[in-house]
């Protein structure tokens, strides 16, 4: 199973790190193409949110494909994009090939996550769902430092070994991965889910909980100041422990999910993840402390996309790489949300970035409201061919 899921792990890191490099790299990227710093800013917003707006699109239309065509297809893209952006000499050239990237990547996540939970049997679903996940956290705590020191020989060879990483990765799946077919469904079927409004409940937790977390997480490190002193190196270390907290947090999701309820799962971590949030204020104050609540923040940020990912799998698994896609476009719309409200916090009524932590607390508070509603609400009627735990058992067998 390892030797499958493996290479689906490291698209998963590829389409992290691409997310994350860029930020770093901007002084250099402005330099070049002779733009300004915020402008090449916008190569940040273009890609997230044409992932965000692309991925359904590109699940609904690549669903119908085997796992690992899907997979084939959307790195493909993916390398292509980022290679062009490497070689790109002019803004638009560059912007264009973000825009390429973004569509790419929109369907990575989703493709391989959905072939992990056909692969995986259903009681070890949650772990094969965390561990491809994994890159992305891994991408999270990583990612940032190793492309800035890479960037630093030039932006383009980071993006280069963006691309590298992307094509090592189909390779791994070209080789290691075998036919995967999801349950057979039209692609009305696939869409059908769409109208539950289970399904868009779960999402909006989804985009409450990223709002929460990256309202604070977005000026993190004027929030780390007086912790750190206004050190890098003493920030670097905080970032670590968030990022390695966060990693942890997403091993221990998959064990979670597959022992207990993945709601109750959920429930547990947004009420952790809304206290540490309002304990930001007195948290930050010193180093150590902050080192605690930095690791603490971090497993609860680990934990929660992967019960979603399992909830919403559940609720159609042929609709999978649609639902997924849908929930990665959630995830992006909450974060981009989270940094517009931590900004607005600070210029409306003056907030010091720390004291920004109970205003994401709040927002964490109101996604544990509504996560709660949504458990309330009716069950989805299932199709009698595949139901539940059979459906996924259908699309296990699949694979040959």
């Amino acid at each position: 199973m390892l030797k499958r899921l493996l290479p689906l792990a490291l698209a998963t890191f590829a389409v992290g790190t691409d997310g994350y490099v860029i930020a770093g790299l901007l002084p250099s990227i402005a330099e070049d193409l002779d733009v300004s710093t915020p402008a090449a800013g916008q190569l940040v917003t273009v890609f997230a949110l044409t992932l965000a707006l692309s991925a359904p699109v590109t699940g609904a239309l690549t669903g119908g494909l085997d796992r690992r065509s899907a997979l084939l297809v959307a790195l493909g893209v993916f390398v292509v994009g980022n290679a062009v952006t490497a070689l790109g000499t002019s803004y638009g050239v560059v912007m264009a090939a973000r825009v390429v990237t973004a569509v790419g990547a929109s369907a990575i996540t989703a493709a391989a996550s959905s072939t992990a939970a056909a692969l995986a049997p259903p009681e070890r679903r949650g772990r094969a769902l965390a561990f491809v996940l994994g890159g992305l956290t891994l991408a999270t705590a990583l990612g940032l430092p190793l492309g800035t020191l890479v960037g630093s020989a030039g932006w383009q060879l980071a993006l280069w070994a963006v691309a590298g990483v992307g094509l090592l990765a189909a390779i791994g799946i070209a080789v290691a991965l075998p036919r995967v077919e999801l349950p057979a469904a039209s692609l009305a079927d696939r869409m059908r889910p769409l109208g539950q409004g289970r399904v868009l409940g779960l999402l909006a937790v989804t985009s409450l909980a990223l709002l929460g977390t990256y309202t604070l997480y977005t000026y993190i490190a004027p929030t780390l100041r007086d912790a750190t002193g206004g050190s890098a190196s003493w920030t670097t270390l905080v970032l670590l422990v968030m990022g390695f907290g966060t990693l942890a947090g997403n091993v221990a999701a998959g064990r979670l999910v597959d022992r207990h309820s993945p709601a109750r799962v959920l429930t547990g971590t947004l009420a952790v993840a809304a206290l540490a949030l309002a304990l930001t204020p007195p948290a930050v104050r010193t180093l150590p402390s902050t080192l605690v609540w930095g690791a603490v923040w971090g497993v609860t940020v680990g934990i929660i996309v992967v019960p979603q990912q399992h909830r919403l799998i559940a609720l159609g698994p042929a609709s999978a790489p649609v639902l997924l896609g849908l929930n990665s476009s959630a995830l992006y719309v909450g974060i981009a949300l989270g940094g517009g409200l931590g900004g607005l916090a600070q210029d409306w009524f003056g907030l010091a970035p720390a004291s920004l932590g109970p205003v994401a607390a709040a927002v964490t508070v109101l996604a544990l409201l509504w996560h709660w509603h949504t458990t309330r609400l009716p069950a989805p009627p299932v199709a009698p061919a595949h139901t539940g735990a059979e459906a996924g058992s259908a699309a296990h067998r699949a694979v040959r």
